[in-house]
């Protein structure tokens, strides 16, 4: 046990680097990408804090240049889910006792890697796998991550300082005790920061964690371990599994150690999962912890006092920065007709203006969607709204998949304000737009309110201070980031916990104590010190 109580580190946010043409971050991440996307990495599962190869390998390459290859990772077979899933629980017996201030260290050790040594190369590895232009990749896969690594080990110890209260009589204490069992971490593509969250955190919470990530992120999932292993994280603590989600899942699922699932991804494969859980409710020794963040039909409200050309940047921003692909991306615009000529002059002006390639072209602003099947979606409702007598695309349209998977910003302008593509989620670079009369706002936000199933994000725009008290109300339950005078994305750990509710996941909030909190079970230890010898009570009295 630990002989003091210590003090960790005041958590900051790791400073965003410019990348600017002549620094040394941009020379070193431009060599640390051509040695990467020239070369070819093997990834093999990680279990017992063992490299495993099963021989059964799917190629690794990247959506701007999809015949290119830069490596291979080995899929998993039934046998080595339930091998994670033992070394996990052997695991538990000595992590689980292990004082806070020893995880702590590893944790802050690793943010200190991600923000040092590995900045580059996961940085790099994001760009190459996952088509992220720098600046994408530098606030996700290395400050955000760096981010979630700092501030979660404050949270834990703001979590563990919370005590009862006690009296001369007894000595109330509460203890944060890891979950009984194993944890099962399932992560996305579109952010490493989340991918090395969601098993960090629980971990760093005294849990061990089966980790399955995204095929379409295996390559920075291996720089994440790389890092976890170096920072000093024990055998068996984390585990990690690549292959057939769903033969993984229902491995994982089945077993009555079962604990917990920590998940970011599609709202119908969490919908599933949780549908699964409840299913096997009488199997688990147990009441699982379920905490989702899924999907997103993220909103902009202009009001008519709103400048046009704040309007038309939280467009451009908010809908295309990383092609689209955030859970927070705005895919739906809200613009008044006394103001939406001046706001499409701007924003078609800035669409045009985007350069598209590869990510080591630092010019381009746009890269490639994330796969074929990604493209194919995208191009069916682009070229569905070229055809539909109710919509227009102002402005791109195109698509290209002959070298990568590129898909121009598209902007739909509809007339119907329940068409396809304002009710559903794409999870690219297309926004569609609604024009309204200036005097229908308070019937426009209740049309935002009523449209989508998700309640992720949502901004809106005004210099009515009135107006944004409305619209804050009325909108109150459909997003749980909500923004003023702002896009709809880039939260930032330990300034806006991130997290929705309705069909887009529990709202628990990564990147805050409240999402610390679910990965505990709380034990109460009453001490008393003089204990009673005589039962009766003092209204027995004569």
């Amino acid at each position: 046990m630990g002989k003091g109580f210590f003090n960790v580190p005041i958590a900051i946010n790791e400073p965003v680097k410019s990348y600017a043409p002549g620094s040394p971050e941009r020379e070193e991440v431009l060599e640390t990408y051509k040695n990467m996307f020239n070369s070819q990495v093997d990834v093999p599962l990680y279990i017992n804090g063992e490299y495993v190869s099963t021989g059964n390998t799917r190629t690794m390459s990247p959506p701007h240049d999809h015949q290119h290859v830069v490596g291979t990772y080995h899929v998993a077979e039934q046998s080595h889910v339930e091998e994670a899933i033992a070394t996990a629980l052997e695991a538990r017996k000595t992590w689980a006792l292990m004082p806070w201030e020893q995880r702590a260290a590893i944790f802050l050790k690793a943010a200190e890697l991600v923000a040092g040594p590995y900045r580059a190369k996961i940085n790099a590895a994001t760009m190459i796998a996952q088509s992220k232009n720098i600046h994408q990749a530098e606030i996700d896969s290395a400050c955000e991550l760096v981010d979630f690594l700092r501030f979660n080990v404050q949270y834990m110890t703001d979590i563990y300082a919370e005590q009862p209260e006690s009296t001369n009589d007894a000595w109330n204490r509460v203890e944060y005790r890891p979950l009984e069992g194993f944890t099962y971490a399932v992560t996305p593509f579109n952010f490493t920061a989340i991918a090395g969250n969601l098993p960090a955190c629980m971990a760093l919470m005294g849990n061990v964690v089966v980790w399955k990530p995204s095929d379409s992120q295996v390559y920075s999932a291996k720089v994440i371990m790389d890092i976890f292993e170096e920072a000093g994280v024990p055998a068996g603590v984390i585990n990690v599994v690549f292959g057939d989600p769903v033969m993984i899942s229902n491995t994982v699922l089945s077993s009555p150690d079962f604990s917990g699932l920590h998940f970011t991804g599609s709202t119908f494969v969490f919908k599933e999962l949780w549908k699964q859980i409840g299913n096997n409710i009488h199997t688990y020794k147990t009441y699982p912890r379920i905490v989702g963040e899924t999907g997103g039909k993220d909103f902009i409200v202009a009001h008519k006092s709103a400048n046009p050309k704040q309007v038309a940047t939280a467009i451009a921003r908010g809908a295309f920065e990383f092609q689209g692909q955030k859970c927070s991306a705005a895919s739906r615009a809200y613009v008044p007709a006394g103001i939406w000529e001046e706001v499409k002059a701007f924003l078609i002006e800035d669409i045009k203006s985007f350069k598209i390639g590869s990510p080591e072209n630092m010019d381009n602003f746009i890269t490639a969607v994330i796969h074929e099947g990604s493209f194919d979606k995208l191009a069916k409702y682009i070229d569905q709204a070229k055809a539909d007598a109710d919509a227009e695309i102002i402005v791109g349209g195109g698509y290209d998949k002959s070298k990568g998977y590129f898909i121009e910003p598209t902007v739909i302008l509809t007339t119907n304000p329940k068409y396809a593509t304002m009710t559903t989620e794409l999870f690219g670079p297309v926004i569609t737009i609604y024009v309204y009369e200036d005097e229908a706002y308070a019937d426009t936000l209740k049309l935002v309110d009523e449209t989508s199933e998700y309640a992720l994000t949502g901004a809106i725009l005004s210099q009515d201070r009135y107006a944004i008290t409305q619209a804050t109300t009325a909108l109150q339950n459909c997003a749980g980031n909500f923004y003023i005078n702002d896009k709809p994305t880039g939260a930032v750990v330990g300034q806006q916990p991130f997290g929705g509710a309705r069909a887009s996941g529990t709202n628990d909030k990564a990147g805050s104590a409240q999402n610390l909190m679910r990965w505990v079970s709380t034990r109460l230890i009453k001490e008393t010190f003089v204990t009673p010898t005589d039962y009766r009570y003092p209204f027995l009295g004569e």
